[in-house]
């Protein structure tokens, strides 16, 4: 323990990678009491690529952006220094996590399958349904960002999905989300594309609205399936 301690704070010297280091060695402890290492690691790893997928569209588009940072049963978050200018603009980066996340998560399934691995298909399952929650139609999740493009008021329709899913599995991680959306919900009731100010950020060409929506629902239909398919497979497994 006290050699994890030294290595934590020697990481802190190393800025922004180092805060990164910390909050993924915690996660990675605190995870690893639950579950094991083994699973742990893989499931933390998913995360990481998800978060990469955003810092690295982000850079794409000119923005400064942080590093990621990790927290236990909530997840990880890449901190925008710099605001999208453009509605396109953030739901570019908020649907480059999914869209990374997912393929790690296939390619884990498929090394799952192909080594008859029930922790492989576990951490491919962890990661199938992360993404999946992240594309809830709700802001601050990357589906309410993506879905911003379309309409804001969209959001209204995520916000009983949300609800539902507190009611059937309440957790910490949930009520976050939830109480950090409220916000989001009380501008989407709000939302008039007539003021300048919105229709200048919200304005995009009725094509590009169809292209994100049709990548949208196609990765959100995908990963329904494969995550209720995954599930049905472990269950399989288990009752081995």
């Amino acid at each position: 323990m006290v050699k994890l301690v030294l290595l934590l704070f020697s990481a802190l010297k190393w800025g922004k990678l180092g805060a990164t280091g910390v909050t993924m060695l915690v996660s990675l402890a605190v995870y690893a009491s639950i579950w094991g290492w083994r699973y742990a690691t893989g499931f933390v790893l998913l995360i990481l690529v998800h978060e990469l997928g955003h810092y690295v569209a982000a850079r794409q588009r000119g923005l400064a952006v942080g590093a990621p940072t990790f927290i236990p049963f909530v997840g990880a978050w890449i901190s925008l220094k710099d605001q999208p200018m453009s509605v396109e603009t953030e739901a570019y980066v908020a649907l480059a996590g999914p869209l990374a996340g997912s393929i790690a998560a296939f390619a884990v399934y498929f090394l799952a399958r192909e080594q008859g691995s029930g922790l492989l298909l576990a951490i491919a399952y962890a990661g199938l349904f992360i993404n999946l929650f992240n594309l809830l139609p709700v802001s601050p999740l990357d589906g309410g960002r993506i879905t911003a493009i379309i309409s804001p008021r969209i959001w209204l329709l995520g916000a009983p999905i949300m609800l539902l899913l507190l009611i059937y599995r309440p957790s910490p991680a949930l009520l976050i989300v939830a109480l950090l959306a409220l916000p989001q919900l009380a501008k989407a009731w709000k939302f008039n594309p007539n003021d300048p100010e919105t229709a200048r950020y919200y304005t995009v060409p009725a094509a590009t609205r169809i292209e994100y929506a049709i990548i949208y629902l196609g990765l959100t239909g995908l990963l329904a399936v494969m995550t209720y398919d995954v599930h049905q497979m472990l269950e399989a497994v288990q009752g081995r």
